[in-house]
C-alpha cells in the first residue's frame, strides 16, 4: 500500500468515527467513500455491516466503480454503495470524497421542501451550491444514475428529496466541513420555520460576496483549518481508527 493510500484511509476511517460523534450514522446504512490515490476508477468504502464506529482505516474495502470488490477481500458491501458513489466517482473527476448520509437534519430538510436560505453564515459557503435531486424509490438504475449525476453537475452537492444530502468534496475534509457546515445550517433554517415563522435572510449580492469571499481564488480544498483539530480530537477519544 503506497503512502497516499495509507493517507487516504486514515482520513476516510477518521470521517466515519467523527460522523458517528456527530450522530449522522444510521446503524449500518449510508457511506462516506473516497478515491484511492493513483488508482484511476478505484475508491474506498465501508464493509457492510459495521457501525461507523467500527470503521479502521484496514476494514474500508477498496472497489471499483462498477462494484466489485477489488481487494481480494471479498468483503460484503452495499449495493447501494455502487449505485450512488460510483455515478459520482465516474463522473466527477474532482469528486475525491463522496459523502451521502441520512442525519436527522438532513433528512427533516430534505423532506420539507426548502431550499438553504442565506440566513447564517453557514449557509453562505453553500449560497447557491446544492442541487435537488427527486425520490424515485430505494433502487438506483442506470437511468436514474444519469438523472443524479446530471442534477449534481459541478455543485457541491444534491438535497436528496425525502432522502437525505449528498455531498462531494475534492479531499475527505472538505466533504466532512461540507456536511458540518449544512448540518448547521440546515437546523438553523428548520428552526427558525418551525418557531418564529418567518425566516430573515440576507440578500443575494450579500450572500453571494460572502460566498467568494470564503472561497478566494477556489484552489484551497475547504478543511485545511479544521481538519488538524478534527483528528487531533479523534486521537484522544478513538484512537483506533487508524489501524
Amino acid at each position: 500500500m503506497s503512502s497516499k493510500e495509507h493517507a487516504q484511509r486514515r482520513d476516510l476511517a477518521a470521517a466515519y468515527r467523527l460522523a458517528a460523534h456527530r450522530g449522522w450514522d444510521d446503524i449500518v446504512w449510508t457511506h462516506i467513500s473516497a478515491t484511492v490515490p493513483d488508482a484511476p476508477n478505484a475508491y474506498l468504502i465501508n464493509r457492510f455491516g459495521l457501525r461507523f464506529n467500527e470503521i479502521t482505516a484496514s476494514n474500508l474495502v477498496k472497489v471499483d466503480v462498477k462494484g466489485n470488490v477489488i481487494d481480494g477481500s471479498n468483503a460484503p458491501v452495499n449495493p447501494s454503495g455502487f449505485a450512488i458513489h460510483g455515478c459520482v466517482h465516474r463522473a466527477r473527476a474532482d469528486a475525491a470524497c463522496v459523502l451521502h448520509l441520512h442525519s436527522f437534519w438532513a433528512q427533516a430538510f430534505a423532506a420539507s421542501g426548502q431550499d438553504l436560505l442565506p440566513c447564517s453564515q453557514p449557509a453562505m459557503r453553500l449560497y447557491r451550491r446544492l442541487g435537488r435531486h427527486a425520490y424515485e424509490g430505494l433502487a438506483f438504475n442506470a437511468d436514474e444514475q444519469s438523472r443524479l449525476v446530471t442534477a449534481l453537475d459541478n455543485l457541491d452537492g444534491l438535497i436528496l428529496e425525502q432522502h437525505g444530502i449528498l455531498l462531494v468534496g475534492r479531499t475527505v475534509a472538505e466533504a466532512f466541513v461540507l456536511m458540518h457546515l449544512f448540518e448547521r445550517a440546515a437546523r438553523i433554517q428548520l428552526t427558525l420555520s418551525a418557531g418564529a415563522g418567518r425566516v430573515a435572510t440576507t440578500t443575494d449580492a450579500i450572500a453571494e460576496k460572502t460566498y467568494q469571499q470564503w472561497i478566494g481564488n477556489g484552489q484551497t480544498p475547504e478543511g485545511l483549518d479544521e481538519w488538524p483539530a478534527l483528528l487531533r480530537g479523534l486521537d484522544q477519544t478513538d484512537p483506533d481508527y487508524q489501524n
